[in-house]
């Protein structure tokens, strides 16, 4: 009898203990956020996101290796693939360039890092809770709009490097492109290729091609913010558990 008394006191101790652990859990988890903790949080995921996003573009291939944002000649570059793919070796050519314009923008990724720390930096509660309240990319569209200048002045000047490297023939990728252009808008501009009703090519290549890259690092970017929102696994610190954890309750 004393030894069944002495488990039961133990077993209400414990009991009660566990009770009293379950009310300041509660008690904590029921504390609302506070705008600074916001702010750091978002912050955080800003960081943790961009970061991982430009890490693995700097890698080798890391634009090259994946089809999903691979950079391309734009399709009226079509004429001059299927013309230099004729010649004996021009296919591999053909991808020897496209191989440089995405080394390149891989060059232009390892750089990004002060460009998005500025950003994030610079972030106010408003934006904050903007973002954690707003779409799924949220986020990405705030460092979209507050690094894109910055990012092209980055990315250009390493794709209009690749571009205009002679290639064969002491010709570039960019002679080829404004011969082959300016040979069609020529043409497109003449009655007979009006009433045809073919238009002029007006694309700069170095913009389109810079253009191409930072859609491939917002695309990226996009999917971790993603991760962040929709994945536990994902918050990897405590700052991020509670503040996102926050929408899986609808807290906020």
């Amino acid at each position: 009898m004393r030894i069944r008394a002495i488990v039961l006191l133990v077993l209400l101790m414990i009991s009660a203990g566990c009770a009293e652990l379950l009310n300041v859990l509660q008690s904590t988890a029921s504390v609302p956020l506070t705008e600074e903790e916001v702010a750091r949080g978002l912050k955080e995921a800003l960081t943790i996101g961009a970061r991982n996003s430009a890490e693995r573009l700097a890698a080798e291939n890391g634009y090259y290796g994946d089809a999903t944002i691979k950079i391309l000649l734009p399709e009226e570059a079509g004429v001059i693939i299927d013309n230099i793919s004729r010649i004996p070796g021009g296919e591999q050519l053909v991808e020897d360039v496209i191989l440089r314009i995405n080394r390149a923008a891989e060059d232009a990724a390892k750089e990004v890092a002060p460009i998005f720390a500025g950003s994030i930096s610079s972030m106010t509660i408003a934006d904050a809770f903007n973002i954690l309240r707003g779409a799924d990319n949220a986020a990405t569209t705030y460092l979209k709009a507050t690094t894109s200048e910055a990012l092209v002045s980055l990315y250009k000047p390493k794709i209009t490097a690749s571009t205009e490297k002679k290639i064969v023939a002491n010709i570039s990728t960019k002679d080829s492109w404004l011969a082959l252009t300016g040979k069609w808008n020529s043409f497109a501009n003449t009655i007979p290729g009006k009433l045809a009703g073919f238009k002029a090519v007006n694309i700069d290549l170095d913009d389109y091609l810079t253009r191409k890259a930072l859609d491939g690092m917002f695309s990226k970017v996009e999917k971790e913010e993603l991760k962040i929102r929709k994945e536990v696994a994902a918050r990897i610190t405590p700052l991020l558990q509670r503040v996102f954890g926050s929408l899986d309750v609808n807290k906020i």
